[in-house]
């Protein structure tokens, strides 16, 4: 048995639980939509529904694998999805079915490790970027906060482009 498929308690459980919420409302979100209506822009912004699902699967594989190897690991995880700016929008050929199924796979890889790790105290050195505090180190725990709170912000951004397709919306 492995170890996602045991009875996870304690602090890794809260925050699969808190991931596994926000991820439930962005699949919810997309629910069913053709891949027309995945791929439409509906506001000023490039976002599109299919593209955010696709930028959320990327950024949580990426920074897992810096979880698990630092910057050098989150930039091969990040090449695997192709070049970023295309990481907002659905590409000639993507469908939404296939774009959350990517997801999926992503989301049973985290929780795997997230289960399996032996210290969420782990730290590496973040990558040079302007965003970043100059010589800061996170966490596991710290990458695992920031991939819920991505994931909830993008749930949000869902909300909103689907609202403006055909008046769904994930809550309220």
């Amino acid at each position: 048995m492995s170890m996602t498929q045991q009875i996870l308690t304690g602090e890794r459980a809260d925050l699969l639980a808190s991931l596994g919420r926000h991820r439930g409302f962005l699949r919810y979100t997309v629910r069913d939509l053709t891949d027309e209506q995945a791929a439409q822009r509906t506001t000023i912004s490039a976002l599109t529904l299919g593209g955010l699902v696709k930028h959320v699967a990327a950024t949580e594989a990426a920074w897992l694998g810096f979880a698990v190897g630092g910057a050098e690991a989150m930039q091969a995880r990040s090449a695997e999805f192709g070049d970023w700016a295309d990481l907002f929008r659905m590409l000639e050929g993507e469908t939404l079915a296939g774009l959350l199924d990517s997801y999926d796979k992503v989301a049973r890889e985290t929780d795997e490790l997230v289960a399996t790790l032996p210290d969420l105290d782990a730290s590496h050195p973040l990558p040079q970027a302007p965003w970043f505090e100059p010589g800061a180190s996170w966490s596991v725990r710290r990458v695992l906060l920031h991939v819920i709170a991505e994931t909830a912000q993008h749930a949000g951004h869902a909300d909103i482009i689907r609202e403006a397709i055909d008046g769904q919306k994930t809550m309220g």
